[in-house]
């Protein structure tokens, strides 16, 4: 095993991106859904008119460009090899943080938020509250290696995280993550490697006791109800993901429709939006997005982690100095006596005003803001 980290360029044959123009071109469409709302899945209108703009205006150059800027690495550890975004700040001072994206997301989800965090002084910040960014893709995830046995769960992701900033020169960092981030942060705090001096989570792995379930107050209750919606509603993707990813992958690796859709789905579900994706977020950059599953065909290898861990959390004693940001319309939201059974060192607790699950993307002053504010208290 080779401890190198080397530069990743991206520049994608142009014959795969013809390839994808093809494979649109060539779709077998279903009929339209029976009902006039999104309870069937994503409406047959919408997704064309979002495919239609794939093929014939999308420019995936743009978004190419945009990561080479930021610069992508590459290392190998625990013998796979990890795509990352590694931005330096110019402040010297400047506190090392390891951010963790989740499903159906990416490293995209941080490009709003990277300038902010690493250079505050240049976007209305204080020098102070700087941050060194490491984002690194998950295990089957965008440019990362596929996982060709199992074992890639949480805590492992979480050594491996570990190792990337001990890597990198950082002995003193923190870390942050939202969905799948979230349970991989909720790791690296679990178990307390030297140099990591505090987390920061915006979907916080906290349920209720049957007593505090029984007992509920107005939030924590219209919480209870968004668990009960997502459980009933909104929770086969993961059920197929955690039993089936192989079988799944078919499908999405083949077809660039069925992969835009399960994605899209989930952009408005997940989203604080008025009723469509694009009230939250623009189109390219959820094709940005999708194209971090399309591109290196992660469909399976992105749903595996499901399989390897969506049963596997556990509620341990978080000792570590942790932040919480709650927005309203995460899908699983808990609240601080629900969370401080398990989190015993809370150090900033907050509840935004909107937001939804994909909090740097939606909302990114807001999610600077938070982490400055969380992370302020330990440097």
């Amino acid at each position: 095993m080779t401890e190198a980290i080397t530069p990743f360029i991206l520049d994608i044959p142009e014959t795969q991106l013809d390839d994808l123009k093809r494979r649109l071109d060539a779709t077998r469409w279903p009929e339209r859904e029976t009902v006039g709302d999104w309870s069937q899945g994503a409406p047959l209108a919408k997704v064309r008119a979002l495919c239609d703009h794939w093929r014939h205006r999308y420019d995936w150059r743009r978004c190419e460009a945009r990561l080479n800027g930021f610069g992508q690495f590459k290392t190998e550890i625990d013998g796979l090899g990890f795509h990352f975004l590694h931005v330096r700040s110019p402040e010297p001072n400047a506190l090392p943080l390891v951010i963790t994206h989740g499903w159906p997301g990416s490293v995209i989800e941080f490009t709003k938020v990277i300038g902010p965090l690493t250079d505050p002084a240049a976007h209305g910040g204080s020098a102070a509250d700087a941050f060194h960014v490491v984002a690194p893709s998950l295990p089957g995830y965008g440019f990362s290696d596929k996982p060709a046995e199992t074992g890639w769960g949480l805590s492992r992701i979480a050594g491996a995280w570990t190792t990337l900033m001990g890597r990198l020169g950082y002995d003193r960092w923190v870390a942050q993550g939202g969905d799948w981030g979230a349970g991989v942060t909720t790791a690296i705090g679990l178990a307390k490697p030297k140099g990591c001096i505090a987390v920061h989570v915006n979907m916080p792995m906290a349920r209720p006791t049957p007593e505090e379930a029984a007992n509920p107050t107005a939030a924590e209750k219209a919480a209870l109800e968004a668990m009960a919606h997502y459980r009933d509603a909104e929770s086969g993707y993961a059920k197929q993901q955690s039993t089936r990813p192989q079988t799944l992958g078919y499908g999405l690796l083949d077809s660039p429709v069925g992969q835009a859709a399960w994605i899209y789905e989930k952009m408005w579900a997940w989203t604080d939006n008025e009723g469509a994706p694009e009230d939250a977020l623009g189109v390219d950059e959820m094709l940005d997005n999708i194209m971090l599953y399309w591109l290196p065909g992660a469909a399976a290898s992105s749903a595996r982690l499901y399989w390897e861990s969506l049963g596997a959390m556990r509620e341990a004693k978080l000792e570590l100095p942790a932040g919480v940001s709650l927005y309203p319309k995460e899908i699983i939201r808990a609240s601080r006596r629900w969370a401080e059974r398990t989190m015993t060192n809370i150090i900033h607790w907050n509840e935004l005003p909107r937001g939804g699950h994909f909090a740097a993307w939606e909302e990114p002053d807001l999610f600077v803001q938070e982490l400055r504010d969380c992370f302020r208290k330990v440097r």
